[in-house]
């Protein structure tokens, strides 16, 4: 996820280290924290990669600032990403919606879809927190403990809307007249 991150943020204009980090911060933050010791040697391990290239610009102090910016291989990466995410990517929520922050990169309205018609699929499907011993998901209904009962009832009123919105957004991509 971090990787996308840094890809999608630096696709769109070159930013210096703290900016990058502050945007995936408000990305993700509240939920996975991005720490120096994880962002910088990711970026490190991109520019050695040759996705992206870092030019050195005076700072407002001092000390110079480290500029970011995607040489070409790193926007086709992005877009390669994009087009064909990892089922990590599909599945967790947090992944999801950092690859949904720019999905609008990729182009291709039928391309954008099928990752959308890959995520309704993954949220149609029968699953739950918790399952009895029979191996079926335990509905709220069924839980009597509070604690999972609660879980269970945001999970499926978030749940509800992601469809919804999933539901919308694909009308649109796949009959641009109707969005």
């Amino acid at each position: 996820m971090l990787t996308l991150a840094i890809l999608g943020f630096l696709y769109d204009q070159p930013l210096h280290g703290y900016e990058l980090k502050s945007r995936i911060t408000g990305l993700t933050g509240h939920v996975r924290p991005v720490s120096d010791g994880a962002l910088y040697p990711a970026i490190t391990r991109l520019e050695k990669g040759g996705l992206l290239h870092r030019r050195t610009e005076p700072g407002s102090g001092a000390a110079p600032r480290q500029t970011l910016e995607l040489t070409e291989a790193g926007r086709a990466e992005l877009l390669r990403r994009l087009a064909d995410p990892e089922q990590g990517e599909i599945t967790d929520q947090i992944r999801f919606f950092a690859l949904a922050a720019f999905l609008h990169q990729l182009a291709d309205p039928p391309r954008q879809a099928a990752v959308l018609r890959r995520r309704l699929a993954f949220l149609e499907a029968p699953s739950s927190f918790f399952y009895d011993g029979d191996g079926h998901p335990v509905t709220a209904e069924r839980e009597p403990n509070p604690f999972r009962r609660g879980m269970l009832l945001v999970a499926r009123a978030s749940g509800a809307a992601e469809r919804a919105w999933l539901a919308e957004t694909l009308a649109a991509l796949e009959d641009p007249a109707a969005g």
